[in-house]
């Protein structure tokens, strides 16, 4: 691999990494295959290993890189540009004076910055209470609870909380063993607006979230209508084409306003599919089916990993869910890949469907390569890029 891209990020956080550069993905995809049992698909990807890697769409970066980096931070954004991210995605909430800003939730400001160690914690919706006999520690604090000018003196944190806190400091270090706080001290909070102009910069392609308010909505006049459109106006504003554009919301509702109303930035709005009442392996529970979805005018959904994958005699293969999107018509997209930690009793959460076949790190590229190849995945989401852009790299997507 190359490294003059990485030593600048560390040199000076000023990188702009066009379209054409090489990536850096470092040790971790090496590691990963070194884990892999043998066989062919072993074999291709070890043939890959020192080959350059270039930037590519199929490598979707989940708020960044938050493996290692605060999430939605420009750190952690500039750290998955260098990785070979084509794609960057900013959640986007709103503050008290109705400025988007990249947050993965509205109230996750306790989490995953600062402000319980500020001057601001007094504004937070709940202040910080101490775990107490089965009572756990609490906090919530949201972006809505702050002005733009407030939210911006605050830093980003690795995202967690220690619930069994007696103290601040302490409630704030609950950081998972296999994360790092190496990057977590030093997090830049982003506006949208400054989310695009840094993934623009980057050479990056984008993909905002619509979060769900915490806020009953319309909030100040501010209606759910209104929030959809100011997240496109700010694209329009900055003359991004709307081909660049992939804008997601788990509300169906908001990827039927873009349909409708934003034609050219709905062609590729994202469903992302986190229906609680879907079964995955039984069709008659899709509801909107694909077929319906389809007319409805989507053509991207995006379901997590395990809503594409079942197990056919101990082997991972496409679900039910999968083949009836694909025989739809419908784009996919699935997430979230490196968020699990060690994957050596099952991968848990995003891995239910197989977790009887997930039994070691190894397994992580055995399902990419299931989801690329028999699922036709468009893209992948992940926490730390690096993974998903060598695979992309040595299988030859775009």
């Amino acid at each position: 691999m190359k490294f003059p891209l990485a030593l600048a990020l560390f040199a000076s956080f000023n990188l702009a990494v066009p379209a054409a550069a090489t990536a850096d993905i470092g040790p971790r995809p090496g590691w990963l295959v070194s884990q892999m049992e043998d066989g062919p698909l072993k074999e291709k990807l070890q043939a890959c290993l020192g080959n350059p890697v270039e930037p590519t769409l199929f490598s979707i970066a989940h708020r960044g890189a938050p493996l290692q980096f605060p999430e939605h931070t420009e750190e952690g954004y500039r750290a998955a540009a260098v990785m070979g991210a084509g794609i960057q995605e900013c959640d986007v909430t709103f503050t008290a004076d109705k400025e988007l800003v990249c947050r993965h939730s509205q109230n996750d400001l306790h989490t995953t910055t600062n402000i319980l160690a500020t001057d601001l914690a007094g504004k937070c919706t709940s202040g910080f209470t101490p775990a107490s006999g089965d009572q756990p520690a609490s906090a919530e604090c949201r972006t809505s609870d702050l002005t733009l000018a407030e939210f911006k003196r605050l830093r980003g944190k690795m995202d967690s909380a220690n619930k069994k806190a007696e103290t601040v400091e302490a409630y704030m270090d609950g950081t998972a063993p296999w994360r790092t706080e190496l990057y977590g001290a030093a997090g830049t909070l982003l506006t949208h607006k400054e989310s695009i102009a840094l993934f623009k910069d980057l050479g990056a392609k984008f993909t905002p979230e619509l979060k769900a308010p915490k806020v009953a909505m319309p909030y100040d006049g501010f209606s759910q209508q209104d929030y959809a459109q100011k997240l496109i106006d700010e694209y329009k504003e900055a003359g991004i084409p709307p081909e660049d554009v992939f804008a997601q919301s788990f509300n169906l509702q908001d990827v039927l306003y873009w349909i409708e109303n934003e034609p050219e930035f709905g062609k590729q709005a994202v469903y992302l599919d986190a229906r609680r009442d879907l079964n995955p392996l039984d069709p008659s529970t899709f509801s909107p089916s694909m077929e319906e979805l389809k007319k409805m005018g989507v053509n991207y959904i995006a379901p997590p990993l395990f809503v594409l994958l079942t197990l056919e005699d101990g082997k991972i293969v496409p679900s039910p869910y999968a083949r009836e999107a694909r025989k739809a018509g419908l784009d996919l997209i699935t997430w979230t890949l490196e968020r699990s930690g060690p994957l050596n009793s099952g991968g848990g959460w995003y891995y239910q469907t197989v977790g009887k076949a997930i039994d070691s790190d190894g397994k992580m590229l055995e399902v990419v390569d299931v989801l690329a190849q028999d699922v036709g995945v468009k893209g992948i989401f992940s926490d730390w890029p690096a993974t998903t852009s060598f695979y992309a790299s040595c299988l030859g997507l775009d």
